[in-house]
This record gives structure tokens, C-alpha cells and sequence, in this order.
């Protein structure tokens, strides 16, 4: 559709009929007011109407050969780029059955020969009127469709920009130089697209652009971890007493950065929401023993549970410099031995319905020498970090 801005300032009528002189003398009743096209057949009518300068009005003879104005009419309406042009029959076939005929096929004025040319001149700009109206409330509903469009793309990206960010920032803590947000997004969305698969009454839930939400949300799960020292986030060894609530204290500080955040906008957009559920209880255990609220089954949230399993993998099959990695048949094997415990047991299926494509995500995104070189940089300094303090003044 031409926009109204770009179109003339007079309306485009189209003339169609077979006989010269009737061509001529309404060619001559209209033209001070309108642009004018003609066409002597039914076929030219039909090309001229589906070209690039559509009419504004067709004034349809009936009766032509080849050709009549009633499949002429009919096949202007079934074709969707000329549906929308009024059609005037302008015909001498004066019975109401015809009128009846033509109305039925979706003409907007039947008028009879011969003509009155105040008549026709009247009913002509009536028309133009109508179509002015319908085109401009179209055209006002396809722009603000596209505006509203196009300020959805706007937030989503703002989104992923904001969630990306953040994102960041908490894998400053983890290996700057490593590739763990870039498994992480690919791994969630493969699980969860295959438990939408394999869970019928979960399709609704697992939408397609819930789905990526997902992918895009699991990029939070870390943002917790800038509250915590590095003697806690790089130790080589498991952490006891202090240290352990410490570490475990981490949720609830990722959750409560996530709150500060709803509470501003007022609201709480879904990626936020799925970002706070993975946030604060990624560690929760299928059989009630994790933390930080011992929830249980499907006390946890379903974002949460699938996070589990993509982080449990993640973490035992990229390497670290202070602990062998696994393989991915082993990472399967102890996925599946904690269905029931650790995981959910329908997304341990899941997994081990992607579990190829987890494999091959793995493999392509591993992460290189220098990204282990400096993450064993940063743990030595660590730990030089923790016995530094630890020793007594001099």
C-alpha cells in the first residue's frame, strides 16, 4: 500500500469498458477532478488494477466480451492486493436482478446508462470520500502496528543489552577470558526445548519465545557471585563453616539485586522473573537438600530446575586449573545418577534427549590454553590474597 503522504492529491479513477465513445465522454464528465486511466477489456482492467499505481475507484461496465464486468468485479475482490478498490458498475443493464448480482459480488454503487452526470459526478466523490477514510484508518492501524512493533524490538533488545551487561560483569568473577555465557545460553535453550518436547502440557509454558527468554535469563545465574571474596569463588578446595554460609548467602544476594530492580520499574517483566528464580534456587535439590529454603519437586521453579542440570554440566565439563574436567559420557552418567536427588527427573529425560547437542556445544565453545592460563592467574593471587591477611603484624 502506497502511503498517504507519497499519493497525488487527486484520486486515480479507472474506466473500463469496451465501447470508445463511452470511454471518451466519461473521460471528459471527470477529468477537471481525477486522474484517468482507461481500459477497453477485462484483462487490461485487472493488470492496470494490480500494478504498482493502483486506483482509487474502478467504474465497471458489465457488459463486454471475453470478458464481463461481473468476473472482472470477481476477480478483483478475490485477489488481495486489488480486494480493497471500490467498484461502481456502470452499465445499461437496468434489472434489479443485475443490481442484486452486483452488489453480491462486492461493488459499493451500481449505476444506470444512460447517465446523469450530476449523479455520477456525486456518487463518484461519495466514494473517493469513503475510500479516503478506510485508507487512512488503515493506514493509521498499520503504523501504529508497526510502531508498537517496533518498540517491542526496541525493549527486547534493550533487554538482552541490560541482561548481557550484567551478565558480563558477574563472569568477571568466574574467567574473563573463558566462554562459560556462551555455553550456558545454548545448553539452556537446547534442555528446555527438548522438555517442551517430550512434555506435551509444558508446550504452552515452553513457548518458543519463552524459551529463548530462558536462554537469555540464565545468563544472570551468576550475579550472585560478586558478593564473594575470591579466597571463596576460586578455593580449590570444599569450603566448611563460615565460608560454606557464606558461599550459600550468594543466592539470596543475587535475589535481592533482582527485587531492587522490579521494585523500580514497578513491575516485573518476565525475563526478570525467570532471572530471580534461577538466581535463588538453581541450588535447590529435586529431594529438598539444597539451599538457601530446602524447597522441594516442583516447589521449585521450572526455570530454576532446568538451570540445575545446565549448571552441574557446565561446571564439571569445562576445565579448571585446579581440577580435572569430566567428559561428557561421564557428566551423563552422574546427571543420571542424580535423577530424583539433585535433578528433576523430567529434565534429566530432557537432557538425555540434547544430549548430543550438549556435547557438540561443549566441544565448540571449549574454552583455550589462555583463558585456563588465566584463570590459574588469578587463583594463585588469590591465595596469596588469603595468606597475606591471614598473617599476623609484624
Amino acid at each position: 500500500m502506497v502511503d498517504m503522504l507519497d499519493r497525488p492529491d487527486r484520486p486515480l479513477v479507472l474506466l473500463v469498458d469496451d465501447t470508445p465513445e463511452n470511454l471518451e465522454l466519461m473521460s471528459e464528465l471527470l477529468a477537471d477532478s481525477y486522474r484517468i486511466k482507461v481500459a477497453n477489456n477485462g484483462l487490461k482492467a485487472l493488470r492496470i488494477a494490480a500494478g504498482s499505481q493502483q486506483p482509487d475507484l474502478i467504474l465497471l461496465d458489465i457488459m463486454m466480451p471475453e470478458m464481463d464486468g461481473y468476473e472482472v468485479c470477481r476477480l478483483l475482490k478475490m485477489n488481495p492486493a486489488t480486494a480493497d478498490i471500490p467498484v461502481v458498475f456502470l452499465t445499461a443493464k437496468t434489472e434489479v436482478a443485475d443490481e442484486q448480482q452486483g452488489f453480491d459480488l462486492g461493488a459499493v454503487d451500481y449505476i444506470t446508462k444512460p447517465i446523469s452526470p450530476p449523479i455520477v459526478l456525486a456518487r463518484v466523490h461519495a466514494q473517493l470520500q469513503l475510500k479516503a477514510s478506510a485508507d487512512f484508518l488503515r493506514d493509521k492501524s498499520e503504523y501504529l502496528e508497526l510502531e508498537v512493533r517496533r518498540r517491542t524490538r526496541d525493549m527486547q533488545r534493550l533487554q538482552e543489552v541490560t541482561i548481557e551487561a550484567m551478565a558480563s560483569l558477574a563472569a568477571m568473577r568466574d574467567n574473563p577470558n573463558g566462554k562459560h555465557l556462551s555455553r550456558v545460553e545454548p545448553y539452556m535453550v537446547a534442555l528446555a526445548k527438548a522438555l517442551a518436547y517430550q512434555q506435551p502440557a509444558l508446550a504452552a509454558e515452553l513457548s518458543a519465545e519463552r524459551i529463548a527468554q530462558l536462554g537469555k535469563s540464565a545468563l544472570l545465574h551468576g550475579i550472585g557471585k560478586l558478593v564473594l571474596p575470591d579466597r571463596i569463588l576460586l578455593s580449590p578446595v570444599p569450603l566448611q563453616g563460615d565460608d560454606l554460609q557464606l558461599l550459600h548467602r550468594h543466592a539470596v544476594a543475587g535475589r535481592d539485586a533482582l527485587l531492587a530492580a522490579e521494585a523500580k520499574l514497578g513491575s516485573v517483566p518476565d525475563f526478570l522473573r525467570d532471572a530471580r528464580d534461577i538466581v535463588y534456587s538453581q541450588h535447590e535439590n529435586w529431594d529438598g537438600s539444597g539451599y538457601p529454603q530446602g524447597l522441594r519437586g516442583e516447589q521449585i521453579p521450572l526455570a530454576a530446575r532446568l538451570m540445575a542440570l545446565v549448571g552441574d554440566y557446565e561446571e564439571m565439563t569445562s576445565q579448571h586449573p585446579y581440577r580435572q574436567s569430566v567428559s561428557h559420557a561421564e557428566a551423563q552418567q552422574r546427571i543420571g545418577a542424580a535423577s530424583g536427588t539433585r535433578f528433576d527427573p523430567s529434565v534429566v529425560l530432557a537432557f538425555i534427549e540434547a544430549e548430543q547437542e550438549f556435547a557438540a556445544i561443549a566441544q565448540r565453545l571449549a574454552d583455550d590454553a589462555a583463558a585456563i592460563h588465566g584463570e590459574l592467574q588469578r587463583l594463585d593471587e588469590s591465595l596469596g590474597e588469603s595468606i597475606e591477611l591471614t598473617l599476623p603484624p609484624s
